[in-house]
């Protein structure tokens, strides 16, 4: 797909909207900004161990839209217990499948342009960001009322299916106001055949207002994806996010956390499991702007056979962010003499009065304790087993809500199981 292609797509697009719509020129502006700088090369530093080549050759399409998603999808099949539902599907919010809470506004479509246009309009540099702009299909806001104590968690599902190769670029605002919290889940799945899925996820969270936010990415090795999130955090505020990242056959998420003022918290952990030609990248940047703040990261891997993957993760410590705690993680666990993985966390610190640490570690299951375990009765893959399942439950222990542990618990258990029998 080339650039003269996407430009067809999104002439496109433009002869779709009404002219006269807010959105036509804040579309335009980010699109000429995108073909300025055109799609990452492996030339860039935050993109050496990443090839992007595939979504040149393939020919993707904008999502009209026009499909009936109350007939395609089996709901059962993307159930999850205990949680109120907003459903995408193929880039386009489905009212008539969602559910929220009373305390959650939900804004699309003009009244979200009103709402966010100061915002869009000061676009950023990031190549997918602005091609994210430029196509965003049903663009939401949610925005949680203050004082507002939600206790089910949200599931933002974004679900892509159909025969023909498309591209959906889902964009997401919330808002958690003053003294408010909440848990919110981020499920990318579906069938389709082959997808460019290039969503954008902007946070704010106020002044003692607390967001547990758990992405799962399952989608099928046939898609590309691409995750743009981009979190604010004001005084006393505080953000836990957990990903589990074993779809797609390239998968990049760029995470940027702005710790904006005084006593706020971030936690980022994640973990991507891959198996044969998959690609699964991480690339984070925690920004501290204000003193007193503290910042944790714990990202690990699992791969299998021939796949590959990418920690590149950077903490920035601002001139007046002192009184700093930030720590940085990453460990990752080769299953195949084939598979492998590039880590790079930094630090760049500008003030004195901190308390800063990072590392990295990379190596395959112990044999030894392999053979302990043998020694003890155990068969083979139940000793693989139990060692991968180890590795990876420090992680998941620090979900907080029970349903959705379990849920990722059985997805790790699954994958384990899969790869172990072979």
């Amino acid at each position: 797909m080339t650039l003269a292609h996407y430009q067809t797509q999104f002439d496109q697009l433009l002869d779709r909207d009404d002219a006269h719509d807010p959105i036509h020129q804040i579309r335009k502006k980010a699109f000429s900004k995108f073909l300025k700088t055109g799609f990452p090369t492996q030339k860039w530093e935050d993109w050496r161990f990443t090839d992007l080549s595939h979504l040149k050759k393939q020919s993707y399409q904008i999502s009209d839209g026009l499909d009936d998603p109350v007939t395609i999808i089996d709901r059962s099949t993307y159930k999850m217990e205990g949680v109120e539902t907003i459903v995408i599907h193929n880039g386009h919010y489905q009212k008539a499948l969602s559910s929220h809470h009373d305390g959650i506004r939900v804004l699309t479509g003009p009244k979200y342009i009103n709402e966010r246009s100061g915002q869009i309009k000061t676009t950023a540099d990031d190549p997918f960001d602005l091609l994210n702009t430029a196509f965003m299909d049903s663009c939401l806001s949610l925005m949680i009322d203050r004082n507002i104590n939600l206790t089910t968690p949200v599931r933002i599902l974004v679900i892509s299916s159909g025969i023909d190769p498309i591209m959906v670029s889902p964009r997401v605002h919330v808002d958690i106001n003053e003294s408010s919290s909440a848990t919110l889940i981020e499920h990318y799945l579906g069938d389709a055949t082959s997808t460019f899925q290039n969503s954008s996820l902007i946070f704010s969270i106020a002044e003692n207002s607390h967001l547990d936010h758990i992405r799962i990415q399952s989608n099928p090795v046939s898609a590309q994806y691409v995750a743009n999130l981009n979190v604010s955090l004001y005084r006393n505020s505080q953000y836990n996010f957990f990903q589990l990242s074993q779809g797609s056959g390239l998968g990049r998420s760029n995470i940027r956390v702005n710790l904006k003022e005084e006593g706020s918290q971030c936690t980022l952990n994640g973990l991507s499991l891959s198996v044969g030609n998959q690609h699964l990248d991480n690339n984070i940047l925690v920004d501290h702007f204000a003193p007193n703040c503290t910042s944790s990261q714990n990202f690990k891997s699992i791969l299998e056979e021939n796949s590959s993957g990418v920690f590149n993760g950077k903490v920035i410590v601002r001139k007046d962010a002192q009184k700093t705690d930030a720590e940085q993680t990453n460990k990752n666990l080769l299953l195949s003499k084939k598979a492998v993985i590039n880590s790079n966390p930094q630090m760049e610190i500008y003030a004195d009065d901190v308390r800063c640490a990072h590392g990295s570690s990379t190596g395959e299951l112990d044999k030894d304790a392999l053979f302990y375990l043998r020694s003890r009765g155990l068969d083979a893959i139940t000793a693989k087993s139990l060692m991968i399942r180890g590795f990876a439950m420090e992680l998941l222990g620090s979900i907080k809500h029970k349903g959705i542990k379990n849920y990722l618990i059985k997805a790790l258990d699954t994958w384990i199981m899969e790869k172990t029998k072979k």
